[in-house]
Protein backbone atom coordinates (compact mmCIF):
# COMPACT_ATOMS: atom_id res chain seq x y z
CA UNK A 1 0.00 0.00 0.00
CA UNK A 2 1.34 2.98 -1.12
CA UNK A 3 1.97 6.21 1.50
CA UNK A 4 -0.71 7.86 -0.55
CA UNK A 5 -3.27 5.52 0.62
CA UNK A 6 -2.16 5.24 4.00
CA UNK A 7 -2.91 9.23 4.32
CA UNK A 8 -6.41 8.95 2.73
CA UNK A 9 -7.38 5.69 5.12
CA UNK A 10 -5.60 7.82 7.95
CA UNK A 11 -7.78 10.53 7.21
CA UNK A 12 -10.98 8.37 6.94
CA UNK A 13 -10.88 6.81 10.15
CA UNK A 14 -10.42 10.50 12.07
CA UNK A 15 -13.29 11.84 10.07
CA UNK A 16 -15.22 8.81 10.97
CA UNK A 17 -14.12 9.43 14.80
CA UNK A 18 -14.90 12.67 14.42
CA UNK A 19 -18.28 12.58 13.25
CA UNK A 20 -18.28 9.46 16.12
CA UNK A 21 -17.75 11.98 18.37
CA UNK A 22 -20.08 14.89 17.48
CA UNK A 23 -23.40 13.32 19.49
CA UNK A 24 -21.46 13.39 22.47
CA UNK A 25 -20.42 17.23 21.90
CA UNK A 26 -23.86 18.39 21.04
CA UNK A 27 -24.77 17.06 24.77
CA UNK A 28 -22.09 18.49 26.41
CA UNK A 29 -23.07 21.81 24.99
CA UNK A 30 -26.69 21.13 25.33
CA UNK A 31 -28.11 23.65 28.41
CA UNK A 32 -29.31 22.89 30.35
CA UNK A 33 -28.02 19.46 31.54
CA UNK A 34 -28.77 19.60 35.11
CA UNK A 35 -30.92 21.19 37.30
CA UNK A 36 -30.66 24.66 37.62
CA UNK A 37 -30.19 26.74 41.53
CA UNK A 38 -32.14 29.77 42.07
CA UNK A 39 -31.23 31.79 44.98
CA UNK A 40 -34.12 33.72 46.86
CA UNK A 41 -32.78 36.06 49.66
CA UNK A 42 -35.42 35.84 52.07
CA UNK A 43 -36.75 32.83 53.86
CA UNK A 44 -39.67 30.62 52.84
CA UNK A 45 -43.45 32.09 53.65
CA UNK A 46 -42.87 35.64 52.60
CA UNK A 47 -43.67 36.69 49.02
CA UNK A 48 -40.62 36.31 47.54
CA UNK A 49 -39.96 32.73 49.08
CA UNK A 50 -44.13 32.03 47.83
CA UNK A 51 -43.67 33.46 44.60
CA UNK A 52 -40.20 32.01 43.69
CA UNK A 53 -41.59 28.55 44.24
CA UNK A 54 -44.63 29.04 41.71
CA UNK A 55 -42.14 30.49 39.18
CA UNK A 56 -39.35 28.02 39.56
CA UNK A 57 -42.14 24.95 39.16
CA UNK A 58 -43.70 26.64 36.44
CA UNK A 59 -39.69 26.62 34.47
CA UNK A 60 -39.09 22.77 34.89
CA UNK A 61 -41.33 21.66 32.11
CA UNK A 62 -39.72 24.27 29.38
CA UNK A 63 -36.56 24.32 31.01
CA UNK A 64 -36.53 20.07 30.70
CA UNK A 65 -34.70 20.62 34.07
CA UNK A 66 -36.07 20.69 37.86
CA UNK A 67 -35.43 24.22 39.13
CA UNK A 68 -34.31 24.03 43.32
CA UNK A 69 -35.14 27.04 45.52
CA UNK A 70 -32.23 27.75 47.93
CA UNK A 71 -33.13 30.62 50.21
CA UNK A 72 -30.26 32.25 51.98
CA UNK A 73 -32.37 35.22 53.86
CA UNK A 74 -30.91 38.06 56.27
CA UNK A 75 -29.94 41.34 55.73
CA UNK A 76 -32.79 42.64 54.07
CA UNK A 77 -31.73 40.58 51.02
CA UNK A 78 -27.87 41.09 50.98
CA UNK A 79 -26.49 37.75 51.87
CA UNK A 80 -28.22 36.17 49.06
CA UNK A 81 -27.49 38.64 46.72
CA UNK A 82 -24.23 38.32 47.46
CA UNK A 83 -24.04 34.62 47.36
CA UNK A 84 -25.61 35.07 43.78
CA UNK A 85 -23.17 37.35 42.51
CA UNK A 86 -19.91 35.28 43.51
CA UNK A 87 -21.10 31.84 42.06
CA UNK A 88 -19.84 30.39 38.91
CA UNK A 89 -21.27 31.62 36.09
CA UNK A 90 -22.22 28.82 33.63
CA UNK A 91 -26.18 28.84 33.90
CA UNK A 92 -26.80 26.67 36.40
CA UNK A 93 -27.41 29.73 39.21
CA UNK A 94 -29.85 32.26 39.13
CA UNK A 95 -30.82 34.81 41.25
CA UNK A 96 -34.48 35.97 42.34
CA UNK A 97 -33.75 40.19 42.06
CA UNK A 98 -36.28 42.27 44.12
CA UNK A 99 -36.77 46.22 43.73
CA UNK A 100 -34.75 45.86 47.03
CA UNK A 101 -31.76 43.80 46.15
CA UNK A 102 -31.66 46.07 42.52
CA UNK A 103 -33.06 49.48 43.84
CA UNK A 104 -33.58 50.44 47.33
CA UNK A 105 -30.33 48.92 48.69
CA UNK A 106 -28.09 50.72 46.43
CA UNK A 107 -29.83 53.81 47.69
CA UNK A 108 -29.61 52.95 51.60
CA UNK A 109 -26.85 50.88 52.44
CA UNK A 110 -23.65 53.15 52.47
CA UNK A 111 -21.54 50.01 50.95
CA UNK A 112 -23.13 46.89 49.13
CA UNK A 113 -21.16 43.73 49.27
CA UNK A 114 -22.23 43.28 45.43
CA UNK A 115 -22.73 45.16 42.79
CA UNK A 116 -26.32 45.16 41.46
CA UNK A 117 -25.49 46.05 37.95
CA UNK A 118 -21.68 44.85 37.66
CA UNK A 119 -21.97 41.47 39.25
CA UNK A 120 -25.28 40.07 37.49
CA UNK A 121 -26.48 39.56 33.96
CA UNK A 122 -30.25 40.10 33.80
CA UNK A 123 -32.61 37.27 32.21
CA UNK A 124 -36.51 38.68 33.14
CA UNK A 125 -38.82 40.59 35.05
CA UNK A 126 -40.75 37.90 36.03
CA UNK A 127 -44.08 39.77 38.36
CA UNK A 128 -44.98 42.27 40.07
CA UNK A 129 -47.66 42.95 42.97
CA UNK A 130 -49.10 45.32 45.28
CA UNK A 131 -47.70 45.49 49.04
CA UNK A 132 -50.35 45.42 51.43
CA UNK A 133 -50.54 47.19 55.29
CA UNK A 134 -52.31 44.45 57.96
CA UNK A 135 -52.70 44.05 61.67
CA UNK A 136 -53.76 41.82 64.37
CA UNK A 137 -57.47 41.61 64.61
CA UNK A 138 -56.74 42.39 68.29
CA UNK A 139 -55.27 45.42 67.46
CA UNK A 140 -58.35 48.47 67.67
CA UNK A 141 -57.30 49.72 63.97
CA UNK A 142 -60.04 49.43 61.25
CA UNK A 143 -59.12 51.43 58.57
CA UNK A 144 -55.89 53.07 57.84
CA UNK A 145 -56.86 56.60 58.71
CA UNK A 146 -57.55 54.68 62.50
CA UNK A 147 -54.25 53.76 62.55
CA UNK A 148 -52.80 56.89 61.65
CA UNK A 149 -55.10 59.11 63.79
CA UNK A 150 -53.25 56.22 66.83
CA UNK A 151 -49.67 57.30 65.35
CA UNK A 152 -50.44 61.17 65.73
CA UNK A 153 -51.62 60.70 69.29
CA UNK A 154 -48.77 58.97 70.88
CA UNK A 155 -46.13 59.05 68.24
CA UNK A 156 -42.87 56.26 68.30
CA UNK A 157 -45.60 54.18 70.47
CA UNK A 158 -46.48 51.95 67.32
CA UNK A 159 -44.32 49.29 65.84
CA UNK A 160 -45.07 48.03 61.84
CA UNK A 161 -43.00 44.89 61.12
CA UNK A 162 -41.37 44.55 57.85
CA UNK A 163 -39.31 41.73 56.35
CA UNK A 164 -36.16 43.24 56.53
CA UNK A 165 -34.56 47.02 56.01
CA UNK A 166 -34.19 48.05 51.87
CA UNK A 167 -37.27 45.88 50.87
CA UNK A 168 -40.18 47.09 49.19
CA UNK A 169 -42.28 46.60 52.54
CA UNK A 170 -39.83 48.71 54.56
CA UNK A 171 -40.36 51.51 51.97
CA UNK A 172 -44.07 51.62 52.41
CA UNK A 173 -43.15 52.23 55.94
CA UNK A 174 -40.81 55.26 55.25
CA UNK A 175 -43.41 56.67 52.88
CA UNK A 176 -45.96 56.49 55.41
CA UNK A 177 -43.80 58.16 58.08
CA UNK A 178 -43.46 60.99 55.76
CA UNK A 179 -46.35 61.30 53.92
CA UNK A 180 -48.77 60.82 56.77
CA UNK A 181 -46.86 63.06 58.91
CA UNK A 182 -46.50 60.51 61.84
CA UNK A 183 -44.18 58.77 63.99
CA UNK A 184 -44.27 55.30 64.16
CA UNK A 185 -40.91 52.81 64.47
CA UNK A 186 -40.14 50.27 61.90
CA UNK A 187 -38.93 46.33 63.02
CA UNK A 188 -37.12 44.51 60.65
CA UNK A 189 -37.33 40.81 60.06
CA UNK A 190 -35.24 38.18 58.56
CA UNK A 191 -38.11 37.74 56.01
CA UNK A 192 -41.84 38.45 55.43
CA UNK A 193 -42.95 34.99 56.89
CA UNK A 194 -41.38 35.08 60.15
CA UNK A 195 -42.84 38.52 60.95
CA UNK A 196 -45.81 36.91 60.03
CA UNK A 197 -45.16 34.52 62.61
CA UNK A 198 -44.86 37.22 65.22
CA UNK A 199 -48.19 39.35 63.41
CA UNK A 200 -50.33 36.30 63.99
CA UNK A 201 -49.31 35.22 67.06
CA UNK A 202 -50.01 39.03 68.65
CA UNK A 203 -46.08 40.12 69.46
CA UNK A 204 -46.54 43.00 66.65
CA UNK A 205 -49.40 44.87 65.91
CA UNK A 206 -49.11 45.72 62.33
CA UNK A 207 -47.15 44.57 59.53
CA UNK A 208 -46.41 45.54 56.16
CA UNK A 209 -46.19 42.51 53.88
CA UNK A 210 -46.21 41.60 50.18
CA UNK A 211 -49.99 40.58 49.12
CA UNK A 212 -49.00 37.69 47.89
CA UNK A 213 -47.61 35.77 51.14
CA UNK A 214 -50.41 37.67 53.21
CA UNK A 215 -53.34 37.09 50.86
CA UNK A 216 -54.28 33.45 52.25
CA UNK A 217 -53.65 35.09 55.68
CA UNK A 218 -55.94 37.96 55.08
CA UNK A 219 -58.70 35.38 53.39
CA UNK A 220 -59.00 33.37 56.29
CA UNK A 221 -59.66 36.34 58.60
CA UNK A 222 -56.40 35.55 60.62
CA UNK A 223 -55.63 39.27 59.96
CA UNK A 224 -56.91 42.63 58.83
CA UNK A 225 -56.08 44.25 55.85
CA UNK A 226 -56.11 48.16 56.32
CA UNK A 227 -54.64 49.42 52.78
CA UNK A 228 -52.58 48.15 49.37
CA UNK A 229 -49.66 50.26 48.00
CA UNK A 230 -50.70 50.32 44.47
CA UNK A 231 -52.18 53.34 43.16
CA UNK A 232 -55.39 51.83 42.47
CA UNK A 233 -57.15 48.81 44.39
CA UNK A 234 -55.87 45.23 43.81
CA UNK A 235 -57.99 43.59 40.77
CA UNK A 236 -57.43 40.51 43.09
CA UNK A 237 -58.84 41.88 46.41
CA UNK A 238 -60.66 45.10 45.54
CA UNK A 239 -62.52 45.47 48.62
CA UNK A 240 -58.97 46.67 50.75
CA UNK A 241 -58.87 50.05 49.62
CA UNK A 242 -55.56 52.12 48.77
CA UNK A 243 -53.23 53.75 50.59
CA UNK A 244 -54.01 56.82 48.54
CA UNK A 245 -57.85 57.16 49.61
CA UNK A 246 -56.53 58.20 52.58
CA UNK A 247 -52.69 59.14 52.00
CA UNK A 248 -52.80 60.87 48.64
CA UNK A 249 -50.16 60.34 45.90
CA UNK A 250 -48.98 57.36 47.93
CA UNK A 251 -48.14 54.61 46.12
CA UNK A 252 -45.06 51.69 46.23
CA UNK A 253 -45.25 48.28 44.67
CA UNK A 254 -43.15 45.38 44.53
CA UNK A 255 -40.78 43.49 41.81
CA UNK A 256 -39.35 40.31 41.08
CA UNK A 257 -37.28 39.13 38.57
CA UNK A 258 -34.59 36.51 37.46
CA UNK A 259 -30.84 37.35 36.99
CA UNK A 260 -27.53 35.37 36.57
CA UNK A 261 -23.96 35.83 37.61
CA UNK A 262 -22.31 38.25 35.02
CA UNK A 263 -20.37 36.47 32.40
CA UNK A 264 -22.84 33.80 32.13
CA UNK A 265 -22.92 32.40 28.46
CA UNK A 266 -25.30 33.67 26.29
CA UNK A 267 -27.00 30.62 24.98
CA UNK A 268 -27.91 29.75 28.65
CA UNK A 269 -29.27 33.02 29.55
CA UNK A 270 -31.73 32.76 26.46
CA UNK A 271 -32.79 29.40 27.06
CA UNK A 272 -33.65 30.56 30.87
CA UNK A 273 -35.34 33.75 28.98
CA UNK A 274 -37.49 31.71 26.88
CA UNK A 275 -38.45 28.93 29.51
CA UNK A 276 -39.35 31.77 32.11
CA UNK A 277 -41.32 33.53 29.37
CA UNK A 278 -43.18 30.12 28.37
CA UNK A 279 -43.94 29.61 31.98
CA UNK A 280 -45.03 33.06 32.42
CA UNK A 281 -47.55 32.99 29.56
CA UNK A 282 -49.18 29.49 30.48
CA UNK A 283 -52.54 29.78 31.67
CA UNK A 284 -51.55 26.88 34.81
CA UNK A 285 -48.76 29.77 36.24
CA UNK A 286 -51.47 32.89 35.51
CA UNK A 287 -54.15 31.23 37.12
CA UNK A 288 -51.68 30.42 40.35
CA UNK A 289 -50.45 33.85 40.03
CA UNK A 290 -53.75 35.36 40.37
CA UNK A 291 -54.25 33.59 43.17
CA UNK A 292 -51.54 35.15 45.26
CA UNK A 293 -52.45 38.48 43.66
CA UNK A 294 -49.74 39.18 41.22
CA UNK A 295 -49.26 39.55 37.96
CA UNK A 296 -46.93 37.72 35.64
CA UNK A 297 -44.26 39.72 33.27
CA UNK A 298 -41.63 38.44 30.99
CA UNK A 299 -39.79 39.86 28.67
CA UNK A 300 -36.39 40.23 27.26
CA UNK A 301 -33.04 40.37 29.36
CA UNK A 302 -32.85 44.02 27.53
CA UNK A 303 -36.21 45.54 29.14
CA UNK A 304 -35.12 43.61 32.31
CA UNK A 305 -31.48 45.77 32.51
CA UNK A 306 -33.77 49.15 31.90
CA UNK A 307 -35.63 48.68 34.93
CA UNK A 308 -33.02 47.90 36.84
CA UNK A 309 -31.07 51.06 35.53
CA UNK A 310 -34.42 53.19 36.53
CA UNK A 311 -35.18 51.90 39.30
CA UNK A 312 -31.38 52.51 40.58
CA UNK A 313 -31.93 56.00 39.57
CA UNK A 314 -35.38 56.26 41.41
CA UNK A 315 -34.67 55.21 45.24
CA UNK A 316 -32.07 57.78 46.36
CA UNK A 317 -34.15 60.92 45.85
CA UNK A 318 -36.92 58.94 48.11
CA UNK A 319 -34.74 57.82 50.75
CA UNK A 320 -33.21 61.58 51.12
CA UNK A 321 -37.15 62.82 50.77
CA UNK A 322 -38.49 60.68 53.43
CA UNK A 323 -34.97 59.66 56.08
CA UNK A 324 -35.53 56.47 55.60
CA UNK A 325 -32.73 54.56 57.34
CA UNK A 326 -31.43 51.40 58.71
CA UNK A 327 -33.63 49.93 61.94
Amino acid sequence: MTNKHLISRRRLLMALAGTALLPGLARAQAFPSKPVRLIVPFPPGGPSGVLARVIADAMAEPLGQPVVVDNRGGAGGLIGAEAAARSLPDGYTMFFATVGTHGINSALYPKLPYDPVGDFDPVVLAASAANVIICNPSTPYRTLADLISAAKAQPKTISIAHGGNGTAVHMVIELLRSMAGIEVTPVPYRGGGPAMTDLLGGHVGVMVDGLPAAIAQIRDGRVRALAVSSSGRSPFMPEIPTVSETVPGFEAVSWWGLLVPRGTPVNAINALNAAANKALASQALVEKLKGLGAVGLGGTPAHFGTVIAEEIAKWPPVVRATGAKLS
